[in-house]
């Protein structure tokens, strides 16, 4: 890839043995649009202590399948739930109004965000044989205990929802919101979607633009229409990028 290029950067989050319909729909929704498997996996070990990959001899396969394909496999937390009682009143709002309970990195302590990443990376990297793209948490939310473990877990990037950044050093290597959907609600549906129809325009000038996708988009039509708009809208005068490219 040529390093003036626009690049669009597309993910899929919560990949988990619990929605393995779901993710499959999403990855060959997007292959249409990027050309194959240039997309990145947002991997949960143990999606809500209910579904873990380390005893799931298919997912694993399907894990090593996507990452010959060409997909970046990211670790995405350990549970994705947030099990952390909230007193701050930052952390508070960020708990209840920005995730639904989701915000598992949120609350943990440095020592204990440290020990999940590090199992969490052992283990996926075990699976597919090759080190991690990077780390996520989980609502793209970090408490302080999880941003000083990052520099010690050894991720090559990591990703909020206004930037991605180098752990190592914490130099930010390109900012801008990401498009995403969200289905909780009618009124979520609908804010996600008018956000999509603004961003896809109003972020044209920037080099980089992100998309995140869920699996609780492939259940609302009109989300799915609105991804697909906003594929093609991008896609006009951008590639299809991966994260590492950040790198280069």
């Amino acid at each position: 890839m040529i390093a003036s290029e626009k690049r669009l950067l597309a993910s899929i989050h919560d990949v988990s043995p619990r929605f393995t319909r779901e993710v499959d729909m999403l990855a060959d929704r997007l292959s249409k649009y990027l050309g194959g498997s240039r997309f990145a996996l947002l991997v949960v070990p143990d999606y809500w202590a209910g579904a873990p990959i380390a005893h799931d001899s298919a997912f694993k396969h399907r894990l090593q399948d996507w990452h010959r394909s060409g997909a970046e496999i990211f670790l995405h937390g350990w549970y994705h739930r947030d099990e952390i009682t909230h007193y701050g009143r930052i952390s508070a709002y960020k708990a209840r109004h920005l995730t639904a309970g989701e915000g598992e990195f949120l609350g943990l302590s440095h020592s204990e965000a440290l020990r999940r990443m590090r199992a969490g990376r052992a283990l996926l990297e075990d699976i597919i044989g090759a080190p991690l793209a990077g780390f996520v948490a989980p609502a793209w939310l970090y408490g302080p205990g999880a941003r000083s473990a990052l520099t010690e877990a050894g991720f090559a990037l990591a990703e909020d929802h206004f930037k991605v950044w180098r752990p190592a050093d914490n130099a930010v290597l390109t900012r801008g919101p990401v498009i995403t959907w969200a289905s909780r609600s009618p009124a979520r549906i609908a804010s996600s979607r008018l956000f999509a129809a603004v961003a896809r325009h109003a972020l044209v000038p920037l080099k980089t633009i992100r998309l995140a996708l869920h699996p609780g988009d492939v259940g609302v039509s009109e989300l799915l229409a609105s991804i697909d708009l906003t594929c093609r809208r991008l896609l006009r005068d951008r590639v299809a990028g991966r994260y590492g490219d950040l790198l280069l």
